[in-house]
């Protein structure tokens, strides 16, 4: 495992940090930051791989002490089984509180409906927002980085949100020399995204590095899925496959995970983390630019959800 003190891969510097070591230690300090100057932070938790980085991180920080956040996870109510098991697991398996805001309540409770297309995706907001209210969150830390679509490049580390949890990008700070702003007024709270400077290659090499386990979803294994839009899909209950739509079995793995409806498994043979690696360094497509059918609804799908509170 390389170290601080070791040769960078960039430099001749022994003193100089490697690739995955800056980005560690920058993750590290912006999670001790959070917990320094909010009293409410709580950690976005869905079982993808980001927010298992993520959570790895944090455990890190501040080791051999348990991690001072909570967890939060958004049931849509379509979510990969696998996933899941893993998210349970794991709470359980460092003692962690889960918070978890469900769709489906929503649904049953006649406040949110249906779309016509099955997604809940788009529906994920108003549980979200009215959870972090509810529980008076201050921060809230995402997965989210600047390489996966067009609206996320735009975020700071430290976005803030309104009280009612909206997005305005003419309120973005400056972060110069890593200097975070978490200045908030009563009722508002801040998006915090300690992935923001990683690449989806960096994420696999770190998970590779640090030996992180992952739900067995993300490597090649066979499934019965479906083409719709272009990509396979699971089938579910969720709404697919409809007439015409043929269930086929093929080897896939999937890049993302979201709601079932509306994430795509890609074609692959890569069963090891290693051949993972070799193919995501050869993709030309970002991870969500090929699997998710929601950021496809319009141009601009993300950064609208983005305002009206969605990460």
């Amino acid at each position: 495992m390389t170290t601080a003190a070791t040769v960078s891969e960039e430099t001749d510097s022994p003193y100089a940090l490697s690739h995955l070591d800056a980005l560690e230690s920058e993750a590290v300090h912006i999670f001790r930051e959070v917990a320094g100057e909010f009293e409410r932070p709580v950690i976005l938790f869905s079982g993808g791989k980001d927010s298992i980085v993520m959570l790895h991180l944090a455990l890190k920080a501040f080791r051999p002490a348990s991690v001072p956040f909570s967890l939060l996870h958004v049931d849509t109510g379509h979510n990969f089984p696998e996933v899941l098991d893993y998210r349970d697991r794991t709470v359980a398996k460092h003692g962690l509180r889960l918070h978890v805001a469900s769709v489906q309540d929503y649904i049953d409770r006649g406040v949110l409906k249906e779309r016509p297309d099955g997604t809940r995706n788009p529906l994920q907001t108003l549980p979200l927002t009215e959870k972090i209210q509810a529980e008076k969150f201050d921060a809230v830390f995402g997965g989210g980085r600047r390489d996966e679509e067009k609206a996320r490049a735009k975020e700071r580390v430290f976005s803030l949100r309104d009280e009612f949890s909206q997005w305005d990008p003419r309120r973005q700070r400056p972060e110069l020399w890593n200097l975070y702003n978490g200045r908030h007024a009563p009722g508002e709270h801040v998006r915090v995204f300690p992935l923001s400077n990683w690449t989806e290659l960096d994420v696999w090499q770190y998970i590779a590095r640090e030996g992180i386990e992952l739900p067995e979803i993300y490597y090649a294994h066979e499934r019965e899925v479906f083409k719709r839009g272009g990509m396979w899909l699971t089938a579910g209950e969720w709404g697919g496959p409809k007439d015409g739509e043929t269930v086929e079995k093929r080897l896939v793995r999937y890049r993302t995970v979201g709601d079932m409806s509306c994430t795509g498994a890609v074609d692959s043979d890569a069963d090891t983390i290693e051949k993972v690696i070799v193919e995501i360094a050869a993709s030309r497509l970002t991870e969500r630019g090929a699997t998710r059918a929601d950021d496809k609804l319009s141009e601009a799908a993300m950064e609208d959800r983005k305002r009206e509170g969605y990460f």
